[in-house]
């Protein structure tokens, strides 16, 4: 009977050292722009150069577009609340951003699987590529991810509506994590864990598993070519992509396959960083500086707006 319907969460964040929260809100800002900004010229080099309208960079600009989608669910609150010195999120803020981060996380593993696919056709089935990778097709693996990640985490958003919370509610964590909020319920949360670890296993094992099939078919294409340029060209292909499927994969796994009676808060923030802030931000980085044909498409379109510029400016004079 002492229960009650609540308004607000508390988030404790990072930390609770004072001195640590300039820092802290100047190296989340730095992350956020340089995301944002490194997230934005890879869609900006897609739509630009028409040699880039491959099934690769399309699934690339999508990847790009989630990344920033993710990191605005959480890192803008974050900055908010350390810059007001406030904790204070409301419980329908809370509901949205869990529901919104889900949809976001989950896709980008969906995405992930989906380049895999993608790098499996082209090295192990080039000459079907075209046929199979073709644009309706690529199209239609996107809206599938969609359709299903919005479901789960609408799904998932109506399991915690039903769960009944104490008042003064604190959440170690610096957002509004599904894990995190469930096991601060009041009410019995059986149901939720079993969802919990039944949607851990079909959206994020299951393509987990696909992504390995992938590569190991793609490393037994690529032992079988006879020159070294060869091998090099196709693992090269492939380098970024692996990359990014292990820096997500090592940190975003053990906190949604961990207990959720877990105590271990740190840890779990920690590693909820690396994969909702840190691995966006270095995306760019690991695709552009190792991608010829972006560079080069982003070389391309600044030179064109400087022209246009100059242009303007001249006819201005």
């Amino acid at each position: 009977m002492n229960y009650s319907r609540i308004s607000e969460f508390l988030l404790l964040g990072i930390s609770e050292d004072p001195l640590l929260q300039p820092i802290l809100f100047g190296l989340f800002l730095s992350m956020y722009l340089v995301t944002v900004l490194g997230n934005l010229l890879i869609i900006l080099a897609m739509i630009s150069d028409s040699h880039l309208r491959t099934p690769m960079y399309f699934f690339l600009c999508h990847l790009s577009f989630v990344d920033i989608c993710l990191t605005s669910t959480t890192v803008p609150k974050l900055l908010l609340n350390m810059q007001t010195q406030s904790k204070i999120i409301t419980y329908a803020g809370c509901i949205t951003q869990m529901n919104f981060f889900l949809l976001f996380s989950v896709l980008d593993i969906f995405l992930l699987t989906v380049m895999a696919y993608d790098r499996f056709v082209a090295i192990c089935q080039p000459l079907q590529y075209t046929v199979i990778m073709n644009p309706q097709h690529c199209v239609l693996l996107v809206l599938v991810s969609w359709m299903v990640n919005v479901l789960h985490s609408f799904l998932q958003s109506l399991m915690v509506l039903r769960l009944t919370f104490c008042t003064d509610v604190e959440i170690p964590h610096f957002f509004c994590e599904l894990n995190q909020v469930v096991n601060h319920a009041c009410s019995d949360t059986f149901l939720n864990d079993v969802m919990i670890y039944l949607a851990a296993v079909l959206l994020a094992c299951c393509p987990l598993a696909c992504i390995l099939y992938s590569y190991f078919k793609i490393f037994s294409s690529i032992r079988a070519i006879s020159s070294a340029q060869g091998k090099y060209k196709a693992f090269f292909t492939c380098a970024s992509h692996l990359s990014v499927v292990s820096l997500f994969y090592s940190a975003s796994i053990g906190v949604y396959l961990s207990s959720p009676v877990t105590q271990n808060t740190q840890s779990t923030a920690g590693a909820s960083v690396v994969y909702s802030v840190v691995t966006p931000m270095l995306n760019p980085f690991i695709y552009s500086l190792r991608n010829r044909d972006i560079k080069i498409a982003l070389k391309r379109y600044f030179q064109v707006e400087i022209i246009k510029m100059s242009l303007v400016t001249t006819l201005k004079k």
